[in-house]
């Protein structure tokens, strides 16, 4: 994923990210499953996790330690809806941030795998 962080670089993971919480903030599947006082926490978090994951700072392991995914999502109902609605909110945001390609596809590859590895219910 070190292409993605070469190829848009930690603002344009920031803005990414941005762009898919003002999608998910009025999402009737994926909006109730954040708690509406840490929007801001959320969104930093993820950004931060991405700039990381991608070959950038390393804040998010500094401030969080060890990403435990599914650990930090337990609580929370994760479906096929929620997993499919990630997926395409996500999408969404790459396209409205115009991500090309191989940023685009290694983005897209991660965020499929990710999100079905993060389901926690069937159905």
């Amino acid at each position: 994923m070190e292409d993605v962080f070469n190829q848009i670089g930690e603002e344009g993971i920031i803005d990414l990210v941005s762009s898919f919480y003002r999608a998910v903030k009025v999402d009737d599947i994926l909006g109730p499953l954040y708690p509406s006082d840490d929007w801001e926490g959320a969104e930093q978090r993820l950004a931060d996790f991405l700039i990381f994951r991608c070959g950038g700072s390393d804040k998010y392991i500094q401030e969080r330690g060890h990403p435990r995914l599914r650990m930090r999502h337990i609580p929370f109902k994760i479906g096929l809806a929620e997993r499919d609605r990630w997926i395409k909110l996500m999408n969404n945001a790459i396209i409205e941030r115009k991500i090309g390609s191989p940023a685009r596809e290694q983005l897209t590859s991660f965020f499929i795998q990710t999100a079905d590895f993060m389901r926690n219910v069937e159905g």
